[in-house]
C-alpha cells in the first residue's frame, strides 16, 4: 500500500530535494527513509509505494525531484514505472536502487530512462550523496557497475552498441533458449543442446513470453528473427 503525503508539488522549502521511494518491501522503505532523515537534512521523503500502479499514480500526483526505484517487483518493476512515467514527467529523476547487479537489469532500467543505478549494499551516506548528484544532473553508478555501463553506452570504437530495450530484458540463458526455439528446435532438443532439463526450458520460454508480451512460439520466432537472433 502506498504512503504519500498531502504536500503539493512546489510547496517544499527552497533547496529541498523531494524524494519518493518505490520498493515492494515495507521494511526496506522504512530503513531508507530513516537513513535519508539521518544523513540528508536537505531531503524530504514525500511518499512511498510498494507496487507499480501505486507508484505511477503517486508520482504523477506528487511530482518529486528524485525517485528511488526498485528494479524487481511482482507487477513489473522499475522498467515498467519508467515506461509509463518517463515520457510525461521528464523533470523527475529516477535512480535505481536494487539488490541486483545483473547486466540485463542495469541495461534495461538505464535504457528506460533511469539516471543512475546503485545496489542495496550502498551505505546511508553514499545514498544521500547519490540523491544529491542525480538531482544536480550527474549520472551515478555503484563502482563495480560504472565501467560496464560506460562500455555499453559510450560511442567510442569497440564499445557495445545500444540495443533493443525489450531484448535487454532477457537474460543470457533466455536468449539462448529463444535462439534455438526460433530455429525450430523442440523443447527436448533445446534441453539437450543447453544441458538443462525440459522443465527448465519451459520455464525460460514462459519467462520470455511474459517479458515480450507475446502469445506463442511462432510469435517469438518472428520476434527473434526481427532482432537477428536467429
Amino acid at each position: 500500500m502506498s504512503d504519500t503525503t498531502d504536500e503539493a508539488p512546489g510547496s517544499e522549502a527552497a533547496g529541498q530535494i523531494r524524494v519518493f521511494l518505490v520498493d515492494d518491501h515495507g521494511l526496506f522503505r522504512a530503513g531508507v527513509r530513516a537513513e535519508l532523515d539521518r544523513f540528508v537534512p536537505d531531503v524530504t521523503v514525500v511518499g512511498e509505494a510498494g507496487s507499480v500502479d501505486e507508484a505511477v499514480a503517486a508520482i504523477r500526483h506528487l511530482r518529486p525531484d528524485v525517485v528511488l526505484l526498485d528494479v524487481h517487483m511482482p507487477d513489473g518493476g522499475g522498467a515498467e514505472v519508467l515506461r509509463q512515467l518517463r515520457p510525461e514527467l521528464p523533470d523527475v529523476v529516477f535512480l535505481a536502487l536494487s539488490v541486483s547487479d545483473a547486466a540485463e537489469d542495469v541495461i534495461a532500467v538505464i535504457r528506460a530512462g533511469a539516471r543512475g543505478y546503485v545496489t542495496k549494499t550502498i551505505s546511508g551516506s553514499e545514498l544521500t550523496e547519490a540523491v544529491r548528484r542525480v538531482k544536480s544532473g550527474d549520472a551515478v553508478f555503484s563502482p563495480r557497475l560504472a565501467g560496464f555501463v560506460l562500455d555499453v553506452f559510450s560511442d567510442r570504437p569497440g564499445a557495445a552498441p545500444p540495443g533493443d530495450p525489450e531484448l535487454d530484458l532477457l537474460t543470457r540463458r533466455e536468449r539462448d533458449v529463444l535462439r534455438l526455439l526460433a530455429r525450430g528446435y523442440a523443447y527436448k532438443e533445446i534441453a539437450g543442446e543447453l544441458f538443462i532439463s525440459v522443465k527448465t526450458v519451459e520455464t525460460h520460454v514462459s519467462s520470455v513470453l511474459r517479458k515480450t508480451q507475446l502469445s506463442n512460439r511462432y510469435e517469438l520466432s518472428r520476434w527473434a528473427s526481427d532482432r537477428r537472433l536467429v
